[in-house]
């Protein structure tokens, strides 16, 4: 893997499966590819390639000998990259797992194809969402790449190991489109894994496979684990590209014991980390699940020993607060979006403008930090309305918020609005900037694409800068210094973009 890890050799037809999160733009940063947005932040934050050491662990549980690299983890280049790469290779008939986004899918392909050179006898298979929401597209661009996963590929892969192992044709495993020399096949879609209590935990490979100091959310306290505890959404944001592509509209969820018991294993195998970053996309679906968890953590003495954040919907009461709070949660993370009822309901959020009051007033009371998360550029938006949400962002005043232009995604419903009226750049290397940081690709009529990055950064100071929010964090800091370290090393990677004109 490159990490340290002890080498175990193949024993005989035995496959080899190499997962890999491929390098891009490392010459800037660390590139967080399985952010919601992926790029290379301005605070700085690495999400860890979750869904990708979902797969691998699910893969090694199953009896497969796997390797994996985290290329933006260090960051890497592409030569030290395949330099790594080399020292692990044992057989040339190894299955490649590549990790792609959709900013990064063309250096994406082409990393593949230079795998599939060096290794000519190899199977490269490419996930994620992009391919996902394109996939004859993407096996359009190279003949390298042999095929693509559809949606969740925990299953894909261990079904297309066992194929490549066994000598069975892979035409029977569901979840592929695959490059053939008549065509692009479709085998359908794979059934969803329902029983997610069979998950492994990602704390144990990341333990096993890599360093938790490589990754920072710019939210938790640093260093922090990333884990998930249910799959799917069953809300229906017509900008959010995870439910849209990957995990669909039903929530699938570990068992409140299944959760507690990884919470256990990072409290015993992690010293240096304090906080658990629970990254489903609502973690508060089922609130008698969410009290089943607080229960538990409470009851292990959990609560005393790591502290927690995690998305939560405005519908979240008071009294699930409370007793979040009591159980270790530190922060959380509602998707607020818009001051305007109109484009919430445009956007299909299900939420009201008022809400927002009654939740950030119970969060506070409950004793719960909050980050909000605002976003201009929806269907509707006008700059009338741009300035009704910061001016509702002020009167909220939440522990911490952020100001981002829609970016719309392939496989979501605000990418087909957006590209259906012509309002949005099609290539998609210009997701990004040069130096790997997002880049506005949406332009409305009447609003242009600076207008919005221009109020964006405009928002982010008038609400960052205040006497009043720079006296509140120093009072945070003073009575947390795990706060402020935080906040200090979040503050070290935004200054720039803060104090610049």
């Amino acid at each position: 893997s490159g990490t340290g890890k002890k080498q175990r050799f193949l024993r005989v037809g035995e496959m080899h499966i190499y997962f890999i999160n491929p390098p891009f733009k490392a010459e800037y940063g660390k590139f967080s590819r399985e952010s919601r947005s992926p790029a290379i932040t301005k605070s700085g934050a690495l999400y860890y390639p979750l869904w990708l050491i979902y797969a691998a662990a699910y893969a090694d549980k199953y009896g497969h000998h796997i390797d994996f690299l985290d290329a933006p983890a260090k960051p890497l280049d592409e030569q030290a990259s395949m330099d790594i790469i080399a020292k692990n290779i044992q057989v040339e008939t190894t299955l490649f797992v590549l990790n792609t986004s959709t900013p990064s899918i063309m250096s994406d392909v082409a990393f593949a194809a230079k795998i599939k050179a060096a290794y000519p006898k190899s199977f490269i298979l490419l996930v994620g969402t992009h391919p996902t929401a394109c996939p004859k597209e993407t096996l359009g661009y190279s003949a390298s790449v042999d095929a693509v996963g559809i949606g969740e590929y925990d299953e894909i892969v261990r079904q297309l190991a066992d194929a490549l192992q066994n000598g069975t044709p892979i035409q029977e495993v569901k979840g592929l489109y695959i490059n053939t020399k008549n065509g692009i096949i479709s085998t359908g879609r794979m059934p969803a894994i329902t029983n997610m209590d069979d998950m492994p935990f990602a704390a144990e490979f990341i333990k096993k496979h890599l360093c938790e100091r490589d990754y920072f959310f710019a939210a938790a306290t640093y260093p922090s684990i990333q884990i998930f505890t249910g799959r799917g959404c069953p809300c229906h944001c017509n900008f959010c590209v995870y439910p849209q592509t990957m995990h669909g509209h039903v929530f699938r969820a570990r068992t409140a014991e299944n959760v507690v018991q990884e919470f256990q294993f990072i409290a015993d195998n992690f010293p240096d980390v304090h906080e658990v970053v629970i990254e489903d996309d609502t973690f508060t679906v089922n609130k008698q699940r969410v009290k089943d968890i607080c229960t538990l953590l409470i009851q292990r003495g959990l609560n005393k020993r790591l502290k927690w954040l995690c998305n939560a919907r405005v519908n979240l009461d008071y009294e699930t607060m409370k007793v979040m709070k009591k159980a270790g949660c530190r922060l959380i993370i509602p998707g607020i979006e818009s001051g305007c009822q109109q484009i919430l309901d445009n956007i299909k959020k299900g939420t009201k403008v008022e809400q927002f009051y009654s939740y950030v007033a119970n969060a506070k009371k409950a004793g719960l930090l909050i980050h909000a998360c605002y976003m201009v550029g929806n269907k509707g938006e006008t700059k009338e309305t741009m300035q009704t949400t910061l001016q509702l962002a002020l009167k909220l005043n939440t522990d911490t918020a952020q100001f981002f232009p829609l970016i719309p995604y392939p496989g979501t419903e605000a990418y087909t609005w957006a590209r259906t009226n012509g309002y949005i750049e099609t290539d998609y290397s210009k997701y990004c900037l040069e130096d790997g940081t997002h880049n506005t690709v949406l332009n409305l009529p009447g609003l242009s694409a600076e207008e919005m990055v221009e109020f964006c950064n405009m928002a982010r100071k008038k609400y960052y800068l205040r006497p009043s929010y720079i006296l509140h964090r120093i009072k945070v800091g003073i009575t947390n210094p795990s706060d402020l370290r935080r906040s200090l090393k979040a503050f070290g990677k935004l200054r720039h973009y803060l104090f610049s004109k």
